[in-house]
């Protein structure tokens, strides 16, 4: 997904029901909602209350309830904003819980739609505490492998944006929209002055990797269907063993290989994703205020078969794409959503290299690759990676391990460029040619020793027939899904560590 182009123009911002109306199928919104308890407000606050029950029909200002989207069943909770400004009392939050949990109960996921100035002034250090126990009920819907989406309204700000508006598995956000902890009103009474201008709009955060996507509230039920046509499986049939489980490592030499790989035209993640695989949802950035293209994260199909997807993307002619740490750190958001959803985890590698600069050793570039390699031998999802192309130093090792492994038959994997090893070996990069053989950095090496399962043919450059061989490539990624997904992580965690364990042949003998 892309900020929509829409972005910028003036937007009529809906209120709670007409939000509903659009996103869920008509006639399908079946309220949760109970009478409210007020906590024993004051005269003044009794008579806010009153003003704001007439002014909007509504009594709370939060809706919560059930409906269908693409006729698939679908907790809501939405924000009314012009009631109070959409802030959360004790009441609010007690119906913001309650629907969470009867959501978590149910097993349905939930989407939830925040328009809020923040907790409610009116009832104090109580009403403030109240964040505490709605991220607790989003915590157990998480834990409970149930997708908790988000769509940030205008505006968002405060506790509300602190809390259950910043825990979405996916946030989508309304153009334009205020959205931030601070609200701009506060600032300028505290200090004086203005808040610098277009920090808070939902634009900006999509440009620095806090939100997905930014789309209209028309679109939003399709961003919601294609996400859960992902994350919430049916039954599927059984996949077809792919002709590619017959395939060999090729003949060539490990230097006409790389040669190959090095092709400009040779197909990458993007189009892998393209040709090979359906109801791909793209998702954006670390969540932390960090945005790399050296990686590409996102939720996919492959035939019947979901999963999350990270991986490394080839440079664009006006890009530099070397892995950084925020990449990284991309991609552990990926391993956490596998995780926590219950999906497996496919990783892509093709990449020259991690990125070498003051920039990536200040942000931490090694302990991300230490950490990446960490989290991906311990995941508690299973895991395919696929050795499509270059495959680069730690940024290539960051995305290795795997239950799995799919090479592309030219695909390569070293501890440097040949060219970097020459220089290290023999002060010069002539003979890199000679060190790329003697490194055994080809798919035929990596297969003889255990570390390739599975090889896709090429049929001479993968340059030559782009779309065909992502084809091939994804019919090779389903399979393996399909295959992993036979046996239980508890199965196949302690089967991966053993595969690691086993390299080289050199195990010690007990003592």
């Amino acid at each position: 997904m892309a900020a929509d182009p829409s972005a910028g123009q003036k937007v009529r911002h809906l209120d709670a029901t007409e939000l509903i109306a659009a996103v869920l199928d008509p006639g399908s919104y079946r309220s949760w909602d109970s009478p409210v308890v007020d906590p024993n407000p004051s005269p003044e606050y009794r008579q806010e209350l009153a003003a704001a029950r007439e002014k909007t029909g509504v009594d709370e200002s939060v809706l919560t309830g059930e409906g269908l989207i693409r006729g698939r069943r679908v907790a809501v909770i939405v924000s009314e904003f012009r009631f109070l400004a959409g802030s959360i009392g004790l009441a609010a939050a007690e119906r913001i819980v309650n629907a969470v949990e009867r959501a978590t109960r149910e097993g349905l996921p939930l989407l939830a739609g925040p328009a809020s100035g923040g907790t409610r002034m009116q009832e104090g250090t109580i009403a403030f505490l109240s964040m505490v126990k709605i991220s607790a009920a989003v915590r157990a819907h998480r834990q409970a492998g149930l997708p908790y989406l988000v769509y940030l309204r205008h505006p968002t700000t405060g506790g509300v944006m602190a809390s259950w508006g910043s825990l979405g598995h996916i946030t989508v956000a309304e153009p334009g929209a205020l959205l931030g902890f601070l609200g701009p009103r506060v600032y300028e009474a505290l200090y004086g002055t203005p808040f610098p201008a277009n920090v808070q709009v939902a634009e900006n955060l999509f440009d620095k990797g806090l939100v997905d996507a930014v789309v209209p509230p028309w679109q939003l039920s399709d961003v919601v269907d294609r996400a859960l046509s992902i994350l919430v499986a049916g039954p599927h049939a059984r996949v077809r063993p792919p002709r590619t489980l017959s395939v060999k490592p090729s003949d060539a030499g490990a230097w006409e290989s790389i040669e190959i790989s090095r092709n400009p035209r040779r197909p990458d993640l993007r189009q892998l994703l393209a040709y090979g695989a359906r109801d791909v949802l793209p998702l954006n950035g670390t969540g932390q205020g960090e945005k790399d293209p050296g990686l590409l994260l996102a939720l996919a199909r492959f035939g019947q078969k979901s999963c999350v997807v990270i991986g490394h993307t080839r440079p664009r002619p006006s890009q530099q794409t070397a892995m950084g740490p925020a990449s990284l750190r991309e991609a552990r958001r990926g391993m956490r959503l596998a995780e926590e959803l219950g999906l497996p985890l496919v990783t892509v590698i093709d990449t020259g290299g991690a990125a070498l600069s003051k920039e990536a050793e200040e942000g931490g570039l090694a302990g991300e690759i230490a950490r990446s390699l960490h989290d991906l031998i311990g995941l508690n999802s299973p895991t395919v990676s696929v050795l499509m192309g270059q495959g680069t130093g730690g940024g290539a090792l960051a995305l290795f391990p795997a239950d799995r492994t799919i090479a592309a038959q030219h695909a390569w994997l070293s501890p440097l460029p040949p060219e970097g090893a020459s220089a290290i070996v023999h002060r010069s990069t002539e003979f890199a040619p000679a060190m790329s053989e003697a490194q055994g950095v080809n798919v035929a090496s990596l297969y003889a020793h255990g570390m390739v399962e599975h090889i896709v043919d090429e049929r001479g450059d993968a340059a030559l027939e782009g779309r065909a061989f992502c084809q091939r490539l994804g019919q090779a990624i389903e399979y393996e899904l399909a295959a992993l997904s036979a046996a239980g992580v508890a199965e196949l965690l302690p089967q991966r560590l053993e595969k690691y364990r086993n390299l080289g042949g050199l195990v010690p003998l007990p003592l």
